[in-house]
């Protein structure tokens, strides 16, 4: 490669990375709703903590293989307080369908944060995209790849928002098998679709010419003329 020539533009599925992290989240998930489910058709004595014990065991197995496998710790270690957190929960309610109720809560949490950062002008897409591409906040001067992010942000709302309007009726009807299996369609297929959606309207709001995610533009920047 020659010393001129540029790098492709990045697709945001490049910049955010792989699916890894969304597959891990799902296998606790499984692991809780046959351990409870074969506990309860058992007859067990506290399927909700044996469901909670081999979601602990589950998430903690997958964080070791991710370590080696050379993933940073603080991230697999927070996957790991996440699953313990929903345990505990579940174990200090008896109910096997509150091992769900974290996951809802931060949800409804994401959903709030991403819309409120959008109003701030300080869309947390952009701050995770570049972060990832090591911009900080130069992206924030260039008002098309700002109101891109804002734009795209806002699919990321609406992810949060079709979780909870299919997790919350589950729970409150008590279906613990069907939320698990909504958990685990809902984490990497979702957030796919939502990366591929993100692209094109991150897109177009950016004028023809421009320099893409790697190139921000301060205002009146494109439009200087040239000696």
């Amino acid at each position: 490669m020659s010393g001129g020539e540029q790098r492709p533009e990045p697709s945001l599925a490049d910049v955010l990375g792989g699916r890894g992290g969304a597959v891990d989240a799902t296998v606790p998930v499984v692991a809780f709703v046959l351990v409870f489910t074969l506990g309860d058709a058992l007859g067990w004595p506290s399927p909700v903590a044996w469901g909670g014990g081999a979601a602990v065991l589950s998430a903690a197995v997958v964080a070791v293989v991710r370590m080696v496998g050379g993933r940073r710790p603080r991230a697999v270690l927070f996957g790991l307080l996440g699953v313990a957190v929903a345990a505990l929960v579940a174990g200090y309610t008896g109910r096997a369908v509150d091992f769900f109720l974290v996951q809802i809560a931060t949800n409804a949490a994401s959903a709030l944060a991403w819309a409120v950062s959008i109003v701030v002008r300080w869309p947390l897409l952009g701050l995770v995209v570049g972060t990832a591409l090591g911009q900080r906040t130069r992206w924030r001067r260039d008002p098309h790849l700002l109101r891109g992010y804002q734009r795209a942000s806002w699919v990321w709302v609406g992810q949060y928002l079709v979780r909870l309007a299919v997790f919350l009726p589950l729970y409150w009807a008590d279906a613990v098998v069907a939320l698990g299996v909504a958990r685990t369609v809902l984490t990497w297929p979702l957030v796919a679709l939502c990366v591929a959606l993100s692209w094109p309207v991150l897109r177009s709001a950016l004028p023809p010419g421009h320099g893409g995610l790697r190139h921000p533009e301060a205002q009146g920047e494109a439009a200087r003329p040239t000696a």
